[in-house]
């Protein structure tokens, strides 16, 4: 039986794996669960699966949830802040962590559990952005597994054998809520239209990064240190209807892809039960029902973040973390208001040209790489208002 921490249980990759942990509970079993301001979310999960430990984001919200636990009869302690997310993911009881925390939040858990030794069902791309060539070296000396749970990375995963055979990998992508918008329309789009996302349903900063596909910019980092690539041997085409998750094409000119409903479910079911495969919960594919399928190359004009996602791959870790860290106050920018749509690929931009090239030494050094980003970023939105 796996005994699994999730970081993130109250996203909507937290939500997706316990809905399929809850289908085979001869075969997993929750030991911690964690939030970060989702308490009633946090309290509902806690009653139904009965974690060992649950982690909130600070003594405020600890103090709560114990006071709300204290009318019912099993044992679950309480923990807050990165503490509490790095004692859940290196405990020596624990198999397997799904990281599934949003953002740059989520690389010190990341890292605890790759240095305990856990698998990680990864879907905090964000870490691998970061530090990738950091994570890769901590799993190896650890024996330590990573299995992508973004459906994308997870497709390839499923699909992808020596690489000696391939030649390249191709991610799909939906193209979001704008990928039939014209360039010049796109600094009137509202925060709920960014935020509509066409297949799936995600949180705001992921569903954000969707609309300016910076999150398949994110996708084809990761993917250049999950299956150890170059930036050229990751292509990326537009396929609005999601129905296949990516493609690897070898040498021999075959090229072998996997496909699924736009459903979560399916690539964390598969993670979860790796080398074998379990009930997910979702429907097959019906081939006479489905609509056409497109595909057709990105407008680097329009989604200008996936073009400097690639320019910073070619340019190494320094310039990954920038990306990041400014994506992340552009997006919250732009979600209060401060930023039209347009501002966030202008910021994040703007803000690279601040990077200088080093060589990053360990996770101490992506951190502080990382702060000094943020301030940068913050500095020039400051002076866009």
């Amino acid at each position: 039986m796996k005994v699994i921490s999730i970081l993130g249980s109250t996203g909507s990759i937290g939500k997706s794996t316990l809905s399929v942990i809850d289908m085979h509970p001869d075969r997993f079993k929750v030991f911690a669960l964690s939030a970060f301001d989702n308490n009633d979310l946090l309290l509902k999960q806690t009653i139904k699966f009965k974690p060992s430990f649950i982690v909130t984001k600070n003594l405020s919200s600890k103090k709560i949830l114990m006071d709300k636990l204290k009318d019912y009869k099993f044992d679950t302690q309480v923990l807050c802040g990165v503490e509490g997310y790095s004692f859940i993911a290196s405990h020596e009881l624990v198999t397997t962590v799904v990281a599934a925390i949003t953002g740059s939040a989520g690389l010190i858990p990341t890292i605890d559990a790759a240095k305990s030794g856990k698998q990680i069902l990864l879907a905090n791309k964000e870490s691998m952005v970061m530090a990738g060539e950091l994570i890769n070296k901590i799993c190896t000396e650890n024996n330590s597994t990573l299995i992508p749970i973004d459906s994308e990375h997870n497709a390839i995963f499923q699909v992808f054998s020596k690489k000696n055979y391939v030649k390249k990998v191709i991610l799909t992508a939906s193209g979001g809520p704008f990928v039939n918008h014209d360039i010049n329309s796109l600094k009137d789009v509202t925060i709920e239209q960014a935020l509509n996302h066409p297949n799936w349903k995600m949180g705001k900063k992921i569903s954000i990064d969707s609309a300016t596909m910076i999150n398949k910019g994110l996708e084809v980092i990761e993917a250049a240190h999950l299956f150890k690539l170059n930036f050229d041997e990751i292509e990326v085409v537009m396929h609005p209807q999601s129905i296949i998750h990516s493609f690897v094409e070898f040498i021999d000119g075959s090229s072998l892809s996997q496909l699924g409903m736009p459903d979560m479910r399916v690539p964390i079911s598969y993670a979860l039960s790796y080398p074998e495969r379990i009930i997910s919960g979702v429907k097959g594919i019906s081939l006479n029902t489905l609509p056409s399928l497109h595909f057709f190359k990105p407008d680097l004009k329009k989604f200008r973040c996936l073009d400097l996602s690639y320019q910073c791959l070619a340019q190494g870790s320094v310039h990954c973390i920038y990306l990041n860290a400014s994506n992340e106050i552009a997006v919250e920018a732009f979600l209060l208001g401060k930023i039209n749509f347009t501002k966030i690929s202008e910021l994040i931009e703007r803000t690279l040209c601040k990077a200088e090239a080093e060589n990053v030494s360990s996770i101490e050094h992506t951190l502080e790489i990382d702060n000094l980003a943020r301030i940068k970023a913050n500095k020039i939105l400051k002076n866009m208002l």
